[in-house]
């Protein structure tokens, strides 16, 4: 018997929910068996149904693993070195001690880009209550600044876990997800940081000791590294992956696969070849219907070279494929090129001359695509970190492996997390739930264009935020919203939505902000190390995400309509 989509949906958000806050399970457990229930419950082969979750489970974890193993070195490198604290110094010798909040926002801001958000937060909770201690005012103030900033780029802006996962869902360059989560993040931490002045003038809240913590003496400035090599792990990653996007950007601007009118040399033969018998749903089939009006257009080779253009051998969007690869994680410039590889197998080259797809911007772009590449940018950075843990500390090389194992101990729960939540998206997108939502969306199931796009991001936050509500955590809301929201997404990418893909997921990232309360770590981290109670945790926490959530998804929204970046998705 087929079981409705809408009921596997259900109950797969059901089962995820209940045993992660009923049960008190770990996510990785809710999420795996999640994905097997759905995927038993989802049409297909009885043999393949477990198979299949483990191999989208392998796939995700390809694509995040390593970034995430090594962004969790980078951070443990930042703490021990010295280098974080370095960051944190500047910010404020820059900014001043009346600018000081600011200065504490802005610190988590970055920091908390390579390193965990609870990380950030230990380390900087100290430095807010040392200038509260000088200044006798503004401690909620500057507590909340340092979550305010810490909070916003861990939802938002990779290589932390759900950004990134975000990312490889949704097909989305890693370097574009950087610029667009930074460009959302923004606004949206200064917007936060207002908020923190306006609550730490309704509820002055004064410092309490904090019970079985020690208040850490600070280091001296001498013993820490230069701003430059303490900056240079979190911004060499950031300046090559973009360098990879520029350029990979430059070189698809050039369209070289496109058909030319100069390159039509013999229309005539062109449609000769494509009238041949071709296998029911070959690429030659799918140019078949093209024969007449090319037969009409024989003596016109521009309009030939309109009409090859037009035809889309391979349809893009999630799923689509030509041989292999999914095509939905390729750009228009690619699949051109797909498409002409295919069109020139068919016809010969006495009718159509052959492409040069290595230009000078495409191996400018290639060589960019090495070491801009997510993994490779994260391992140059690692390799940094530990040669400033090396050089502050005077680390042997037992210590240095003890530090890095940390690291990987707490990455690896990360990963398992992401990549269970990548086989629970995987399997509800197998379930057919995107072909009976988007019967709202439109009936042809194409989609509506920038209207509905924005109906989908909207759609996003929502069930993003209902997560995080319901389970309180924001990358398991990140993660179980993106699998849900890449079932529903129109076939044509980007250019079906009207905008860049990236902004859904800032829209998805920003409802995981909505909702913190008892059942959020997060929101426990604040409270206890801050010396809060639960209700004043509760009037100025809470609410501070909620302001950061809410004028996230105005921006992306705002963002997509004035900048929608379509043409780089």
């Amino acid at each position: 018997m087929e079981i409705h989509p809408l009921i596997i949906l259900a109950v797969g958000i059901a089962t995820v929910i209940g045993m992660i806050l009923v049960l008190r399970l770990n996510a990785f457990i809710a999420l795996i068996t999640s994905a097997m229930l759905v995927s038993l419950m989802s049409p297909g082969p009885v043999a393949s149904k477990i198979a299949r979750v483990a191999e989208e489970f392998g796939k995700t974890a390809g694509g995040i693993g390593i970034v995430i193993a090594l962004a969790a070195v980078i951070g443990a490198c930042l703490m021990e070195s010295g280098a974080a604290d370095r960051i944190v110094r500047a910010f404020l010798r820059v900014l001043g001690e009346k600018r000081a909040s600011t200065a504490l926002m802005g610190s988590g801001f970055v920091l908390a880009i390579p390193v965990f958000f609870d990380t950030v937060f230990y380390l900087l909770v100290p430095l807010g209550r040392s200038l509260y201690r000088r200044t006798g005012t503004h401690y909620l103030k500057y507590v909340l600044a340092i979550g305010c900033g810490g909070a916003i780029t861990h939802t938002l802006v990779p290589p932390t876990p759900g950004p990134l996962l975000m990312a490889d869902l949704l097909g989305i360059d890693k370097g574009m997800m950087i610029l667009v989560g930074t460009a959302v993040a923004l606004p949206a931490a200064i917007a936060g940081l207002a908020f923190c002045g306006w609550a730490d003038r309704r509820m002055p809240t004064p410092m309490r000791p904090i019970s079985g913590m020690e208040e850490p003496t600070p280091p001296p400035d001498d013993a820490l590294p230069p701003l430059g090599l303490s900056a240079l792990p979190v911004l060499l990653p950031v300046l090559l992956i973009s360098i990879n996007t520029a350029l990979s950007t430059y070189a698809d601007a050039e369209r070289a696969a496109l058909v030319t009118a100069s390159q039509v040399r013999d229309p005539a033969a062109i449609a000769a070849a494509l009238d041949a018998d071709a296998p029911e749903g070959s690429p030659a089939s799918r140019l078949a219907p093209l024969v007449p009006e090319l037969r009409l257009a024989e003596s016109d080779p521009e309009a030939v070279a309109e009409l090859l253009n037009a035809r889309v051998l391979a349809p893009r969007g999630p799923g689509a494929a030509l041989a292999e690869g999914d095509l939905s994680r390729k750009s228009e410039a690619q699949v051109e090129h797909l498409n002409r590889l295919v069109l020139e197998g068919l016809v010969p080259e006495s009718a159509l001359e052959r492409h040069d797809w290595e230009t000078a911007r495409r191996r400018a772009s290639d060589f960019a695509s090495i070491v801009g590449d997510t993994n490779f940018a994260l391992l140059l950075a690692a390799a940094v970190s530990l040669m400033l843990v090396v050089r502050q500390r005077g680390t042997g090389l037992e210590d240095l492996a003890k530090l890095v194992e940390h690291a990987l101990m707490s990455a690896g729960v990360i990963i398992l997390i992401t990549s269970a939540g990548g086989a629970f998206g995987a399997m509800l997108r197998e379930a057919g739930i995107g072909d009976v939502i988007q019967g709202a969306f439109g009936d042809d199931g194409s989609g509506g264009g920038a209207s509905t796009g924005l109906v989908l991001m909207l759609v996003g936050f929502g069930v993003s935020a209902v997560l995080k509500v319901a389970q309180g955590s924001s990358t398991v809301a990140m993660i179980t919203a993106t699998g849900i929201m890449a079932a529903l997404l129109p076939p044509g990418g980007s250019s079906a939505l009207g905008y860049n893909m990236a902004y859904l997921a800032t829209a998805i990232g920003s409802g995981s902000l909505i909702g913190s309360w008892m059942n959020d770590s997060g929101f426990w981290v604040f409270a206890k190390m801050s010396g809060l109670t639960e209700a004043e945790a509760l009037k100025s926490w809470t609410p501070l995400l909620l302001v950061l959530g809410t004028v996230g998804l105005v921006v992306s929204l705002l963002l997509a309509l004035a900048l929608p970046l379509t043409s780089l998705g």
